[in-house]
């Protein structure tokens, strides 16, 4: 062997593992385009890649791949190698050459060759490269790898959801695995097997017992040799399985002698093409990410290179030709006539243009991002494409401009088109101005048409337009400290961006009007998400009062409380340690204390301390108990009672939260800063959190108006069943009523642990829930779990059916749809990936639920506002999360604004099934009668 030289490293890519691993860690989220395209194994792949670059500096790097032209050896000596492997999903094989393609730009080899796995291609490149003098990192997550690990040669695991590097050597995998040679990691897979490679081990020995007779016996051979010494089943099982556990053996061996000719010139680092990347990544839309690897340079103002399809068919059913065509536009700035209004004789004849006009798109420019504590520095409008007027606004004069302008935005004739509407109407109404007439939001529009994607104005135009707008960051710089404001800078750089917002915001109205008419989305626009921002934007400046003092006392109430458990937890482990920290409360419980563990460990082998872990033993011991609830007590502390009094707003002494239309998929709103749907309620430490939002004064009380189980109700509704149906309609416990009929006992012998099992049915099963998911949830077996759903159907067939229904149709579609006609399109549904297929089938089973629920509320939030305008009511509407909506009313008007709340909130969708409202009143949300 060569002397290694300390400045020759070699890192090994193994290429599919980090793909498919990139591309799951995004399946709840996806990463996609404004084309559609699902980006997720890319951008994951690129990031780590990028990462080891720049933090690893290695002077060699090579990506290696699978082959996939032909059988390797082992599938054609062992049919069953890897024939459990389900079909690769749709986007990894449309992602595959896209990676190739990055890669030829970034000038990395990639290594493939036919009949041959990447496993055996990276050992071989290992063991070579080690004796010419490398030191060797074979990046890649599987395990097999063990085996070839050496001096001079590591497994090096890169980041993944949330843990740091891992890099194994000698001593770590002779420690892991508990063996004294790194070639006995091959002897313990030929006894334990591989479920992902599909190989199968001897039946019945586990890892733990595959350690132990390794440590005994030295290989599976010796142990061959000597299986009478084993005793019971053990015994019966090697000598049934003696062959299986050889060919065992041999498949997990990974081949190191091949021979490989490879340049050590073209596996050094060089610098990345530009013109190659920067047209790719443009049409990928890794804006971050592009500037990340190519410097702060890189455009994706580019056209399209040619070397690049999107929507080339790589083993997918084809895509349509129109999104073919979009894919491929390219993105030039067209001819406009942009105007800067300088004096009030330019004013008054736009204003006089704008009177006359049916529609006509604005936008606002601020001095800041939130809308109910900012400055508006100019507006500018677009009566047609191609043209647009600015009207710059100063200290001096905006009170004045803005005066003129009043007319034009209160008059209920002239439609208002803009994109992100709801921010452009908040601005103004602190000014004084209300807005009428919302008529078009492109944003929430292009929502309905492509739940899924990006909605933002850049991209939108890039992708429908074929236009690439000027980047704010050309204006003010990046975010940060250096950050300019638009007040900022001159007017003459401002009124081309400003006005370029306004024309496209036109032109994408234009675009989008008819596709919402040809999806039969126009109805839900206009008579729900269009009204529903003028009553988002009333309820965000009305705002929330926060009682800071309740909030001061609870944070010292806490803290004693997260000391006495800290204490107590250190008194009964006879220890002091981090309780923070992850590592040393698992070394705690399941190393010193000796708990079951009966969690999966983590990747670097350390044992897992998360919630689910510990909940699974929390029957155990006191200190799980205690553990558990140190960890609400922290985290209610840090993001809520510590974090909700910075968030007031000091213009108002109000917490105004933001509240988005265009988030969830599913037609929910979010809101953020704060978020109100992440405050804690299970608990009653969490829910006195609500004590500190309280009504505006002693005159005032809030009302809280809830929904009461409305997803059950719709599932019962759209189900049809007739059951469940009966149970609603006699005004039965619903999970009472369940667990009578799947327990198969009278009501009243229903106990407190049937309820709540039939409770995590109820709300499972439409989720897509399975028996294993079930017996997780109520710590029951498997079999027990899988009786419950099969009860469950027998006794409410007509819910089996709509899951079964949904799914057909959005198979036969491409989406399902609410009562209210909302979409969710599910490109996935047909994929031949079975893990894929299956989060698909979860969404078309659950969407039209949850979506039908969503329109109800906002349907709901509507018609409450309009009434409470119609009946010149002062009660104002504050909150809206999950199910439930909160008003600050007058005591004067309590009685009639609570009892219309409830009417009205029952009357929004009509069901076939009773709607029950609960209307609670207090002066603060928690303390509700």
């Amino acid at each position: 062997m060569k002397t290694l030289q300390k400045d020759k490293k070699l890192f090994l890519l193994d290429a599919f593992a980090l793909i498919y691993r990139s591309y799951f860690a995004f399946s709840r989220n996806p990463i996609m385009n404004s084309k559609g395209m699902n980006t997720s194994a890319i951008y994951g792949f690129m990031n780590t890649l990028h990462d080891l670059i720049s933090n690893e500096k290695p002077t060699h790097l090579a990506v290696v791949f699978d082959s996939l032209e032909k059988k390797t050896d082992r599938s054609e000596a062992h049919s069953f190698y890897k024939a459990n492997r389900q079909e690769m999903p749709e986007d990894i094989a449309r992602a595959i050459p896209i990676i190739k393609q990055i890669l030829d730009g970034m000038h990395i080899p990639v290594i493939e060759k036919a009949g041959l796995e990447a496993d055996d291609l990276i050992g071989a490149l290992a063991k070579k490269s080690e004796k010419d003098g490398y030191t060797v990192y074979m990046v890649t997550p599987d395990k097999d790898f063990g085996q070839l690990v050496s001096e001079n040669i590591f497994i090096y695991k890169p980041s993944y959801m949330g843990k740091g590097v891992e890099i194994l050597g000698e001593k770590e995998i002779l420690e892991k695995w508990e063996i004294k040679n790194v070639k006995q990691v091959i002897d313990i897979l030929g006894l334990w097997g591989d479920s992902s490679d599909n190989i199968p081990g001897i039946p019945g020995v586990g890892e733990k017992t595959a350690k132990k007779l390794i440590s005994e016996y030295g290989s599976i051979e010796n142990i061959l040799e000597n299986s009478h010494e084993l005793k019971g089943k053990l015994r019966e099982r090697v000598e049934e399985n003696k062959e299986q556990a050889l060919i065992s053996k041999s498949l997990a061996t990974i081949i190191d002698d091949i021979e490989i000719d490879i340049n050590e010139d073209n596996l050094t680092i060089n610098k990345p093409d530009k013109e190659i990347l920067e047209p790719i990544f443009a049409e990928l839309e890794f804006r971050t990410l592009g500037k990340r690897i190519l410097g702060e340079e890189f455009s994706v103002n580019q056209k399209s290179s040619g070397q690049l399809d999107l929507f080339a068919n790589t083993n997918t059913e084809e895509e349509p030709e129109e999104k073919k065509v979009e894919a491929g536009k390219n993105i030039e700035n067209t001819k406009h006539e942009y105007h800067l209004v300088k004096d009030k004789k330019g004013r008054e004849k736009l204003l006089s243009d704008m009177m006359n006009q049916k529609f006509v798109a604005f936008d606002t420019e601020t001095s800041g991002v939130n809308p109910n504590n900012t400055e508006i520095v100019g507006m500018s409008f677009s009566m047609k494409a191609g043209e647009a007027f600015y009207v710059a606004l100063t200290d001096d004069n905006r009170g004045d401009i803005l005066k003129e302008f009043k007319a034009f935005f209160e008059s209920e004739k002239i439609g208002k088109i803009g994109q992100n509407l709801k921010f452009d109407v908040l601005v103004l109404k602190w000014y004084g101005i209300e807005v009428k007439n919302l008529y078009f939001d492109t944003m929430i529009a292009h929502y309905l048409l492509d739940p899924e994607t990006r909605h933002n104005m850049d991209v939108l135009a890039e992708n429908y337009l074929g236009y690439s707008p000027v980047s704010i960051e050309t204006l003010i710089g990046k975010k940060g400290k250096n950050q300019k404001s638009m007040k900022d800078i001159d007017i003459e750089e401002v009124y081309p961006y400003a006005c370029e917002d306004a024309d496209i915001t036109l032109q994408l109205k234009e675009v989008f009007a008819p596709d919402l008419k040809k999806e039969s989305l126009d109805q839900l626009f206009y008579d729900i998400e269009m009204p529903l921002v003028q009553v988002l934007t009333d309820m965000e400046y009305n705002g929330v009062k926060l009682d800071k003092d309740v909030l001061e006392k609870y944070s010292i109430e806490i803290k004693k409380d997260i000391q006495g458990l800290a204490g107590e937890i250190f008194e009964i482990t006879d220890t002091e340690f981090n309780i923070d920290s992850p590592k040393q409360v698992g070394e705690v419980l399941f190393g010193k204390m000796g708990l079951p563990y009966k969690g999966k460990k983590t990747k670097s082998g350390q044992f897992s301390t998360n919630e689910e872990t510990l909940q699974k033993i929390s029957g155990e011991h006191q200190i799980v108990t205690k553990l558990l609830d140190y960890r609400e007590l922290v985290k209610l502390k840090n993001t809520y009672v510590d974090a909700l009094p910075g968030l007031i707003n000091p213009k108002t002494g109000k917490i105004h939260s933001s509240f988005n239309q265009t988030i969830a998929a599913t037609g929910r709103l979010s809101s953020a800063n704060p978020n109100l749907q992440n405050i804690p309620i299970r608990t009653e430490k969490g829910r006195y959190i609500r004590k500190a939002f309280t009504a505006t004064d002693k005159n005032h009380t809030l009302i809280a108006a809830d929904y009461s189980q409305i997803e059950l109700r719709i599932v019962a509704s759209i189900s049809e069943d007739e059951a469940m149906i009966d149970a609603f309609n006699k005004g039965l416990d619903i999970h009472t009523a369940t667990a009578a009929k799947v327990f198969k006992v009278d009501l009243n012998d229903v106990t407190s642990e049937m309820r709540s099992k039939a409770k995590m049915v109820n709300f499972g099963i439409v989720y897509g829930i399975s028996a294993h998911g079930l017996s997780q949830r109520l710590s029951i077996s498997r079999t027990e779990a899988k009786e419950l759903i099969d009860a469950y159907f027998e006794e409410y067939p007509g819910i089996r059916n709509y899951m079964n229904d949904s799914i057909e149709f959005a198979r036969n579609n491409g989406y399902v749809k609410t009562l209210k006609g909302r979409k969710r399109f599910l490109k996935d549904i047909n994929s031949r990936n079975a893990t894929v297929r299956g989060f698909a089938e979860r969404n078309a089973i659950n969407t039209p639920i949850q979506g039908t629920s969503a329109d109800m509320i906002k349907i709901a939030m509507i018609n409450v506002y309009e009434w409470l305008k119609k009946e010149k009511m002062q009660s104002r509407m504050i909150l809206q999360v999950h199910d439930e909506l909160i008003f600050d009313t007058p005591l004067e008007e309590e009685e009639k604004v609570r009892k219309a709340i409830r009417e009205i909130m029952k009357d929004a969708i009509k069901l076939k099934v009773p709607v029950i409202v609960d209307a609670t009143t207090g002066s603060n949300w928690y303390d509700q009668e």
